[in-house]
């Protein structure tokens, strides 16, 4: 229990301290009332996540992100893929920092987990305050 991993697929990618994303992971999961279990972070390339998507969601498409769900009861635990490729692009599409792109895609899986859900445009409102206010916790507790 209360493990998170972080694992390159093919990639380099640079990530904030990985002591420090953990402590936000598990400050910010805490603060929804869940505690962590077992997440693995698997960054890789967009050829790889086309493949996750193909094989397990019939999804012919890139995606920057795939969150496939293990969790019982109150433990939050799964499996993140999530595209570098994809990150780096989207944070020059939406002016941002990579970090903050990247930031914003893990809290968004985590946050899928923990049960926010964004196939409606009031979901996806309330998915994306709840990404910016897991940000905020980040920049002001945990950046160094």
């Amino acid at each position: 229990m209360n493990n998170i991993s972080f694992h390159n697929e093919g990639v380099n990618t640079k990530t904030p301290s990985k002591r420090l994303l953990k402590a936000w992971i598990k400050e910010f999961v805490s603060n929804h009332g869940k505690k962590v279990g077992e997440l693995a972070f698997i960054f890789c390339s967009d050829e790889k996540i086309l493949e996750v998507n193909q094989n397990f969601l019939q999804h012919d498409y890139y995606t920057d992100i795939i969150t496939f769900d293990y969790c019982e009861d109150e433990i939050v635990s799964g499996d993140i893929f999530i595209s570098v490729e994809r990150v780096a692009e989207n944070a020059i599409s939406h002016s941002v920092e990579y970090n903050t792109e990247f930031l914003r895609v893990l809290a968004h899986g985590v946050l899928h987990l923990i049960g926010f859900q964004d196939k409606s445009p009031i979901m996806k409102k309330e998915m994306t305050k709840n990404e910016d206010l897991c940000i905020s916790l980040f920049l002001t507790k945990f950046a160094q």
